[in-house]
């Protein structure tokens, strides 16, 4: 058997890329790929591109268009590494979204996925249906397949109660987690939860790292500055080992980020000054992210992914902001407010961040 066990789980901003769709909901090629490139911005922005997962609208797009976005990403993320000078680091990571609404359709994404050459599955076990145990699913049927490509990649699971098939099973077990996590190709998992929730897994990662690193990612972005953010103590600032204390567990190694979308260089730059524990800085950049995420709200309600289709609308990434079918639209006048927000925004983020923190 080939392990993939030694692959260290990449750290730092993954973009959960839009997919971008014209009026009649066909996929608009040349868009994707800009897309890609924008979140990338030379190195300055994702560390993993991540297609066709729920900001990707991943379950009302198809199962074509679905495999068609990851490939494109794939390719592009080829292209943007070639590209890249090798003194700005690692290279960026395709990730691909495999989740479909059967298993069989799940298994199939997965196949594609391999073939188009991503260094990552990510996989919602609880958002397929008729899947009674992801457990053995991912032990058995996953397992299988990867066993007969001639390439292995790693997996990592995704815990979103809001795309759970089931709402009394929201989130997946945390025994569940550690029985998947002895699996060599299960390498970490991405938490859309509160930090409660997070916590829960942040203090069992110790028993999920009996085979090596697993890397636990935040979904819900913004936490990554109440996680990061040095307590004062009587003798100054608490250490990492009590940070780690308070999360009952370790630190998450990578944040997943929907408004990177249209923030790319920002929120590279929230990642790397929460993890310094600089907490000027982080006061800085978070004006500006929580500037969006209000403004955002503020004029489009629970419209965040027509949101971000917008900001990229409005700063000439893409040519069509439509949504897919069943996906909330931003129609007027909440569009216009929105533009609005997002201009403000970036005239916030030019004075409170350096030039080369600041999406171009």
């Amino acid at each position: 058997m080939r392990s993939v066990e030694d692959t260290r789980p990449r750290s730092g901003l993954s973009v959960p890329v839009i997919t971008v769709l014209d009026e009649s909901g066909a996929l608009v090629e040349e868009g994707q790929r800009a897309v890609v490139r924008h979140v990338i911005q030379d190195g300055y922005g994702a560390d993993v591109v991540f297609a066709a997962g729920t900001t990707g609208e991943w379950d009302r797009i198809g199962p074509a268009v679905q495999r068609r976005v990851i490939q494109l990403c794939a390719e592009e993320v080829a292209k943007a590494n070639a590209a890249l000078s090798p003194g700005l680091g690692r290279d960026v990571e395709a990730w691909a979204g495999v989740t479909a609404r059967t298993p069989e359709d799940t298994l199939e994404n997965l196949d594609f996925a391999i073939s188009a050459g991503v260094a990552a599955a990510v996989l919602a076990p609880l958002s397929i249906h008729g899947l009674k145990d992801p457990v053995r699913f991912v032990a058995r049927e996953v397992a299988d397949l990867l066993d007969a490509r001639p390439r292995r990649i790693p997996i990592y699971l995704y815990d979103n109660a809001e795309i759970a098939v089931d709402p009394k099973i929201p989130h997946i077990r945390t025994r569940q987690v550690k029985a998947l996590s002895r699996l060599d190709f299960v390498r970490g998992i991405k938490v859309s939860a509160s930090r409660k929730v997070l916590g829960n897994y942040t203090r069992a990662a110790a028993s999920f790292r009996e085979r090596g690193e697993f890397g636990i990612y935040v979904g819900n972005a913004m936490l990554i500055f109440e996680i990061f953010r040095p307590r004062q103590g009587w003798r100054g600032v608490i250490s990492e080992h009590w940070q780690r204390r308070r999360l009952r567990g370790g630190l998450p190694i990578g944040v997943v980020s929907g408004p990177a979308n249209a923030l790319p260089r920002e929120w590279a730059r929230a990642w790397q000054v929460c993890r310094a524990g600089d907490t000027e800085r982080m006061d800085r950049v978070r004006q500006v992210l929580e500037a969006f995420s209000i403004g955002s709200h503020a004029a489009g309600g629970k419209r965040t992914i027509a949101c971000f289709k917008r900001a990229l609308l409005r700063l000439g990434v893409i040519s069509s902001d439509a949504v897919a079918a069943g996906t909330p639209a931003l129609a007027r006048p909440d569009a216009e407010r929105f533009d609005a927000v997002f201009e403000e925004v970036r005239e916030m983020a030019r004075q409170l961040l350096v030039p080369t923190w600041v999406t171009r």
